[in-house]
């Protein structure tokens, strides 16, 4: 396979997982707001099936010897334990509830501000000074999450405070979700094997609060069927197809097709949800991908 194929294969994988989880999206939506699934079972669920089917690939692909390495460090296994808290259950969590407030597409675009919070974070603790693209990035978004909340009214909020605030802190949660595994990455460790045990963790950590056995009331086959989509779709099959992308194309060109998750999001929320958003909005939207755009090609270079 020359160059230019792997280009081709590896943009058309992570364009296709990206759109996945902009259709993931909008289940989620379903499933937050018109079924009874409560987020605790919802989570707890979602993450301890995921960790079994990503636990057993890792099990027959590296063999029962190399199934229990990341424990054999007690570095990984803090990093870990960090994942799977701050950045699977916080992260999801946060998502859930922005979501189940508000509407899926602003919460996908105030998710979509995490590399901002890793920016602020080596300000804060590695004090590295921003450089002027990372300022004009930054400026950018912040015009275009006021766009998205206000329409352009200072005195007017789209969405409640309350799925704003969640939001902000699935954003947040999410640079977590990237900070964490990247470190456990770099101890020689795959990043299948890494989402796997920090899913199963985080789920076996869930059943103490809601137990996979004890059902929603009323949970009916259309939100059985919204679960299922997100944990097998939006989940496994997207994370999966994005990891396989990664063996083709940079990290610069997986950022560049992750922005079609949020407006994949947009328009299904208007055909299947009918959602409403104004010019305001579709700007305010379009301008924070457009910072994310330039701050993930600038630390690419």
């Amino acid at each position: 396979m020359n160059s230019k194929q792997m280009l081709r294969k590896g943009t058309l994988l992570a364009l296709t997982a990206s759109i996945i989880w902009g259709i993931s999206g909008t289940v989620m939506q379903f499933v937050a707001q018109s079924t009874s699934v409560p987020a605790t079972w919802f989570i707890g669920t979602r993450t301890l099936i995921t960790g079994i089917i990503l636990l057993l690939i890792v099990f027959f692909k590296n063999g029962k010897q190399q199934f229990f390495r990341i424990f054999k460090n007690k570095k990984s296994v803090v990093l870990l334990i960090l994942f799977s808290l701050l950045g699977l259950l916080g992260n999801l969590y946060t998502f859930f509830y922005s979501v189940q407030l508000g509407n899926s597409a602003a919460a996908t675009i105030l998710q979509y501000l995490s590399p901002l919070f890793i920016l602020l974070g080596t300000l804060i603790f590695m004090h590295k000074i921003p450089s002027k693209v990372d300022l004009i990035s930054f400026g950018i978004a912040l015009i275009g999450v006021f766009l998205l909340i206000t329409q352009g009214n200072i005195h007017h909020l789209v969405i409640p405070f309350a799925a704003f605030i969640w939001g902000v802190l699935s954003g947040l949660t999410a640079a977590f979700y990237v900070v964490f595994p990247k470190l456990l990455v770099e101890m020689d460790l795959d990043p299948v094997e890494v989402t796997g045990w920090g899913m199963f963790l985080s789920g076996v950590i869930s059943q103490f609060i809601r137990p996979i056995w004890q059902l929603p009331p009323h949970f009916t086959l259309s939100a059985a069927m919204g679960v299922g989509t997100i944990i097998l779709l939006g989940t496994l099959l997207a994370f999966l197809i994005m990891i396989t992308a990664t063996k083709y194309v940079s990290s610069a060109i997986v950022s560049i097709t992750d922005a079609a998750q949020p407006f994949v999001t947009f328009i299904l929320s208007i055909i299947f949800l009918q959602a409403h958003f104004s010019l305001a909005e579709v700007i305010g939207a379009c301008l924070v991908v457009i910072s994310i755009y330039i701050l993930n090609r600038f630390s690419e270079e």
